[in-house]
C-alpha cells in the first residue's frame, strides 16, 4: 500500500486527531528504521520513549514468538505464571512492594489517583475534615484521560476539556515556597513527573522532592511520582528518582515496559495497597501473558545496559554542551542519561530544525515549542551520536533556521509598520 493511498483513507476514516508526518514506515532493527520507499532513518525519538532496546530487538522477537504460541490473553478472572514473577522483578529494582498491570501510562496514572483517594478515605476512621485535594504541578503532563488531563499544568491540553476533575491544585515548578503555602490537611496527594517529558525535558529539583516528601509523610498524605517517560533505565538508573535518593509510595510507569507492546503499571507499599479490595479496580487487557512475558525479558536486557545509558549519555550531553558554546541560539542543554533537550530561542526556529534533521533521515521532535527533545534507543553507541550533532551543527547554521529565527522580528517590525501608517 502507497504513503498517498494511506494517507486518503486516514483522512476519511480515523478521527483527525494527529499531524502525522509523510512517512509510512515499514520495518526497523536496532537503531534504524525504513520507509516504503526503503529509505532508512536513524530513530533517535524511539517511538517517544517506547522501543527503548531499539526495533526487531532479537531476544524481544523470540519471546513473542514463543509466547504468541502458547497463550497471547486470558482474563483476569484467571492466574497465568508472569503477572507475579513481572511484579517481583519490579518490586527488586524499585524498592516498592505491589504492582498492578494496565494498558497505558495514562490508564496507570488514572488508578494511581483513584489509589490516593481510596487511601485518603480508609484512614479517615476518626470523622476529620475529608482528605481528597491533590497537588500538581505547573507545566505537568500526565495523559489525556479526564483524571490526568485535571492534574495536567499545561493549558492547551486541559482547557478544550473543561470542567475536570474537581481538588486538583497547581503548585508552581520547583517553587518550594509555593508548596508549603499550597500544602495542608486537606491533601492526599502530592503528584509530579521526576522529570517533566512534554514539559520540556525538566527534571524536578533535589530541594523540592525531599520537601514533597517530608510534607507527605508528615501529613500521612501520599507522594506519586510518573515515570512513565523518565523510568525504566532511560536516565541511567532503573528509575529517575532514585537519583535522589527519595522513595515515594506510588510510581506510575509505561512506554518502554513491554519493549513496543501495550503495558503500563503501578508500583506501591503494602500500607497503600491495602486500601484496595476485590471489585475497586481492574482491567480487561492489562498484564496479559504476552505482554507481561515480554516485559520479563526487557527487564533482563536493561539489566545489561544501565552503565551503557550512562556513558553515552553523557557523551551525548557534552557534545550537546559544544554546539551550545558554538552556538548562541542554544538556551540550555538538560536532562539525564539518555532523556535529553535543547532548547533553543525560537519556536520556529526549533520546528525547522526538526523538519531539517528529518530530511537528512534523522527522526527527533520539538516539545513545549521551543525544545528538541532525544529520546533514543538504549543501544545507541558515540558513532549515532556523532551523526546527530554533526546534523544539528549543519541546521543550525543554515540559512532556513537562520530566517526562522529572524521570523518573530520581522513580524514585530511589520506590525510597527502598519500602525505607524
Amino acid at each position: 500500500m502507497s504513503l498517498a493511498s494511506v494517507i486518503r483513507s486516514e483522512e476519511m476514516l480515523l478521527l483527525p486527531t494527529y499531524d502525522r508526518h509523510k512517512i509510512l514506515f515499514e520495518k526497523g532493527r536496532g537503531v534504524y528504521l525504513w520507509d516504503s520507499r526503503g529509505t532508512r532513518y536513524l530513530d533517535f525519538l524511539s517511538g517517544i520513549g517506547v522501543n527503548a532496546l531499539g526495533h526487531a530487538h532479537p531476544a524481544i522477537q523470540a519471546t513473542l514468538k514463543r509466547q504468541a504460541g502458547r497463550l497471547i490473553h486470558v482474563s483476569n478472572l484467571f492466574f497465568h505464571e508472569y503477572q507475579a514473577e513481572l511484579a517481583k522483578r519490579l518490586s527488586v529494582i524499585s524498592g516498592l512492594d505491589r504492582a498492578f498491570f494496565c494498558n497505558s501510562g495514562t490508564e496507570a496514572w488514572e488508578g494511581a489517583l483513584k489509589l490516593a483517594r481510596i487511601y485518603a478515605r480508609t484512614r479517615n476512621t476518626n470523622g476529620h475534615k475529608p482528605k481528597w485535594r491533590i497537588l500538581a504541578l505547573d507545566n505537568s503532563f500526565h495523559g489525556r484521560t479526564f483524571g490526568s488531563l485535571a492534574t495536567t499544568g499545561q493549558a492547551k491540553y486541559r482547557d478544550p476539556f473543561v470542567p475536570l476533575m474537581p481538588g486538583v491544585g497547581f503548585v508552581r515548578f520547583n517553587d518550594v515556597d509555593d508548596l508549603k503555602h499550597q500544602f495542608d490537611a486537606g491533601v492526599c496527594a502530592i503528584c509530579l513527573e521526576t522529570i517533566q517529558g512534554e514539559g520540556g525535558i525538566c527534571p524536578v529539583s533535589p530541594e523540592f522532592l525531599q520537601l514533597a516528601r517530608k510534607l507527605t509523610e508528615s501529613n500521612d498524605a501520599l507522594l506519586i511520582l510518573d515515570e512513565i517517560q523518565c523510568g525504566l533505565g532511560r536516565t541511567a538508573r532503573y528509575f529517575a528518582y532514585q537519583h535522589y535518593g527519595v522513595r515515594p509510595d506510588i510510581v506510575t510507569i509505561a512506554k518502554p515496559l513491554a519493549a513496543g507492546l501495550p503495558l503500563g503499571a503501578i508500583l506501591t507499599t503494602n500500607r497503600v495497597a491495602a486500601s484496595m479490595h476485590p471489585g475497586m479496580h481492574g482491567t480487561t487487557f492489562g498484564g496479559g501473558p504476552l505482554a507481561c512475558a515480554v516485559a520479563i525479558e526487557f527487564l533482563r536486557e536493561l539489566n545489561k545496559l544501565l552503565d551503557h545509558i550512562g556513558e553515552v549519555g553523557a557523551y551525548f550531553r557534552a557534545q550537546l554542551e559544544w554546539l551550545k558554546a558554538k552556538h548562541r541560539c542554544i538556551r540550555e542543554v538538560r536532562g539525564m542519561g539518555l532523556m535529553i533537550a535543547m532548547e533553543l530561542d525560537s519556536s520556529d526556529q526549533a520546528k525547522a530544525v526538526v523538519s531539517i534533521l528529518l530530511k537528512k533521515r534523522i527522526l527527533i521532535n520539538r516539545t513545549h515549542e521551543t525544545v528538541l527533545r532525544f529520546l533514543p534507543p538504549y543501544i545507541i553507541q558515540e558513532k549515532h551520536v556523532d551523526e546527530v550533532i554533526r546534523a544539528l551543527d549543519s541546521a543550525l547554521t543554515s540559512d532556513a533556521t537562520k530566517q526562522q529565527r529572524m521570523l518573530p522580528a520581522i513580524h514585530a517590525h511589520k506590525r510597527k509598520h502598519k500602525e505607524s501608517q
